[in-house]
Order: structure tokens, then sequence, then C-alpha cells
């Protein structure tokens, strides 16, 4: 192995503490602990090494932030069949998105510190699309097997997500140290509620 190679091995391998030990802070003591100084101090090297592979916390958290819409998108993918009916697809996918919040906490809160990213923000970041695309061809075909017009179908996904996000936030902060053993009715009767006025016209 060359010298330019072992340099390039060993920087992906630093890299790789950084993420190991950042993740190992968040779960320990939550993302408000986590720092550029805590994380050089356990990996035992100087904060300007931390600054060479991240540009600073936040490039940290986008890090994490990419990486749990990554595992959401591929968990509602997941959940998809398309030989469902799309009403019970919807169905699926609210509880799909449920244990998803549940099960990787510490990944949902970084996700939506901030509440449901903006329209411009979920186009600009692929996984992020990925994960409100699964959503929106769910939603869209509801539309379409109802015959209803989708020209407002952004806002249904907005409204989908907003129920979604509204109660499971609730939830999480009503249950941080146990995870509820079953979907939450309020949820069940939200949904069943948002695609009862997929099926009907508009006035």
């Amino acid at each position: 192995m060359g010298v330019s190679e072992r340099k390039l091995r060993d920087q992906e391998k630093i890299k790789q503490q950084i993420i190991d030990q950042s993740w190992l802070i968040v779960q320990e003591e939550g993302w408000h602990s986590l720092s550029i100084r805590k994380i050089a101090d356990a990996i035992e090297y100087s904060i300007p090494v931390i600054y060479k592979h991240f540009e600073n916390k936040d490039a940290i958290v986008e890090y994490f932030t990419k990486i749990g819409f990554a595992l959401l998108a591929d968990q509602l993918a997941l959940t998809v069949k398309q030989n469902k009916p799309a009403d019970q697809q919807l169905n699926n996918l609210a509880v799909s998105y449920w244990n998803f919040a549940f099960e990787n906490k510490k990944y949902y809160e970084i996700m939506f510190g901030l509440g449901i990213p903006k329209c411009e923000v979920v186009n600009s970041v692929k996984e992020m699309k990925a994960a409100s695309d699964v959503m929106m061809n769910c939603i869209a075909r509801c539309m379409e097997e109802h015959q209803i017009d989708n020209s407002n179908l952004y806002l249904k996904l907005k409204t989908f997500w907003s129920i979604l996000h509204g109660i499971i936030a609730i939830e999480l902060i009503s249950n941080q140290e146990t995870n509820p053993e079953e979907v939450s009715p309020i949820l069940k009767d939200a949904i069943q509620g948002f695609i009862i006025s997929l099926k009907y016209k508009q006035n």
C-alpha cells in the first residue's frame, strides 16, 4: 500500500471515529450535549482534526439527519404494496412512520428538530425527498383511485405529514422513557379522517 493510500485510509478511519463517537454522545447524553470539543476529547485528537472532516457541529447534525431520512425512506418504501388499495397503504404508511419514530428516537429528534422541513429543503436533500416521495405517491394514488383532482397534492402531503409528526411529537414528549405498545388511537382516527378527505371533491 502506497503512502497516499495509507493516508486516505487513516483519514477515513478518523472520520468514522468522529461519527461513532458523536453517535455515542447523542445516545448517552442527547443532541444538546454534542460539541466539537467533546468529540475531540473522546477520540483523543485536537479540535482542528475534527474540522478537517466536518466544517462544524451543524455539518455533523446534517450527516445524521440524512442518514435518518434515508432509513425512513427505506422503511416507508418497504410498506408500500402495489397490489393493495391506496387507502390501506396510507394506513400502513402511518403505522410504519409511527414505528420508525419510536424505534429511532434519536434520529427522529434530529430529523425534525425544527418541525416539518420546507419544500425547498426537502427537494434539495435526496434523502428527505425519497421519504417525501413515498408518501406523496401514495396520496396521489389514493386520489386517482377515487377520481379526485390532485392539483392540491402538495397541500395534502403537508397535511398528512403534519398529522403524523404532530401526534408523534406529543407522544414522544409524553413517553420519553418508554415506547407505546401500539399506535395511538388518536393517530388512527386522524389518518382515517384524512383518507376520507381524499375521497371527495372539495367545494
